[in-house]
């Protein structure tokens, strides 16, 4: 078989379409072939056209029901999951653990309380410290 890409000229035939599924006439030399780019076709002879044609409309025939029955289904359990899936996300914000990223476990101090840290307490009595102590520095440099 040969392939042929969408936009070339073909010779008169019949052409296959593997992404589409679709037998494509071409009465007269020199027509351009359908589809976008990328879009290929293979010639195929005349025969194999009257016998791929019938199978590709029975296919799409038997699969027809099936898809309406699954596109039904989906459609009336659609509510159904929406409603469990906030009700698992709920659950899962309830049962999340109480950790912080960066938070050391197992030094056995809480964050923010690490060796020297948190003597002066409020920041407002931490900024009082740090102006006395650029005050005495100041002193001491004159």
């Amino acid at each position: 078989m040969t392939r042929f890409s969408a936009g070339e000229r073909a010779k008169a035939g019949y052409y296959f379409s593997a992404k589409s599924w679709e037998v494509h006439p071409v009465p007269a030399d020199g027509e351009r072939l359908p589809g976008e780019a990328g879009h290929h076709w293979y010639a195929i002879p005349t025969a194999a056209a009257l016998i791929v044609t019938p199978l590709l409309g029975l296919t799409f025939l038997m699969f027809l029901p099936f898809i309406g029955f699954y596109l039904t289904i989906e459609a009336a359990l659609r509510p159904l999951v929406r409603v469990f899936r906030r009700e698992a996300s709920e659950l899962a914000a309830t049962m999340s653990p109480g950790w912080q990223p960066g938070e050391a476990h197992l030094t056995g101090k809480p964050s923010g309380k690490a060796e020297g840290a948190g003597e002066a307490g409020t920041p407002e009595e931490e900024l009082e410290k740090l102006a006395r102590e650029i005050e005495s520095k100041r002193k001491q440099g004159k």
